[in-house]
């Protein structure tokens, strides 16, 4: 099996790229810039194919596609600065990647008739209630430009494809690129108190478990709309932060025990508005991967726990 990957210079298309590789399939790696500019840590991705493609340049999506002539395409390219997106110069462009971008790689899938995968977000629900988003529910009601640009996609996808895979995430996290978790590490080191919202629910998603989920897809034909997280309950992002101090601290790491810096739970109005709006309820139903064979991702404390190892902190 061939599979063009975009965005390998992200958290999730370079772990994607080593799932290929381990599994012997060709992986073709693709991204805005001239060469790969990902993290160069001696994995497949470093070593694999890779072609410079302008996702927003439907003659160059066309020809770069085409010439693979992959049987399918991951599609993790994606603009994901939340904020940034709210700001008047930055929507077109937001509209251009998230939008335009995957409507013109699904233009392509259909043409060469190849599965493609496109990842999307829990943000294009309202974030109300506690009861957790159905995959198939479609009380689309985002909350914020990205989370609209990011339905739009969605819809592109499911407008003109019949073989796809549209999977919802939340709270990704990863080695090639900056998150929650490394940002948290960061302020720790240099901070000796914390806040942190208490009212947003979710559950993190690391890229490398996620990795394997969506290459065991694209072996099947079992197409549709899917939310994939890892498991290990429902948590706020103050739970969050107090688990990977914890873990810190048990890998010796005792900057950030809780005499050297405390962790303070605020809600979302107490911690500030921001530019865009976040849900509240990011819980994500994940019934619908056992529902089809494939299985749940490993629980969020362990994934962590993997995450915190492979890193520099």
């Amino acid at each position: 099996m061939k599979v063009l990957v975009t965005g390998v210079a992200g958290q999730l298309g370079h772990d994607v790229m080593n799932e290929l590789a381990g599994r012997g399939y060709e992986g073709i790696g693709s991204d805005i810039q001239e060469v790969y500019s990902g993290i160069q840590d001696g994995t497949a991705v470093t070593s694999m194919p890779y072609v410079q493609m302008d996702i927003t340049d439907a003659d160059c999506v066309k020809r770069v596609i085409s010439e693979a002539a992959p049987d399918a395409v991951v599609h993790c390219a994606a603009w994901t600065a939340v904020d940034l997106a709210e700001e008047e110069e930055k929507k077109p462009i937001v509209q251009a990647v998230n939008v335009d971008g995957t409507r013109n790689i699904a233009k392509v899938c259909k043409e060469l008739n190849c599965k493609m995968v496109y990842l999307s977000t829990d943000y294009v629900f309202d974030g109300q209630g506690e009861t957790p988003w159905d995959p198939d529910c479609k009380d689309y009601k985002p909350l914020n430009v990205y989370g609209q640009t990011k339905l739009e996609g969605e819809l592109a996808v499911s407008e003109l494809l019949t073989k796809y895979f549209i999977v919802r995430i939340a709270w990704v996290f990863g080695k090639n690129g900056k998150n929650f978790i490394k940002t948290m590490l960061n302020v720790g080191k240099n901070h000796d108190t914390i806040k942190v919202v208490n009212d947003q629910i979710g559950t993190p998603t690391y890229t490398f478990d996620l990795a394997k989920l969506l290459v065991d897809m694209i072996e099947t034909e079992k197409y549709g709309y899917y939310h994939a997280t890892n498991e290990g309950g429902y948590i706020s992002w103050y739970d969050f932060t107090k688990e990977i101090f914890r873990q810190a601290v048990e890998m010796g790491h005792e900057e950030y025990s809780e005499d050297k810096v405390k962790v303070l739970p605020v809600t979302t109005e107490e911690y500030g508005v921001s530019k865009a709006a976040r849900p509240f309820n990011s819980r994500l139903d994940k019934s619908k991967l056992t529902d089809n064979g494939f299985h749940l991702l490993p629980t969020w404390q362990d994934a962590l726990n993997r995450y915190l190892k492979e890193i520099d902190f």
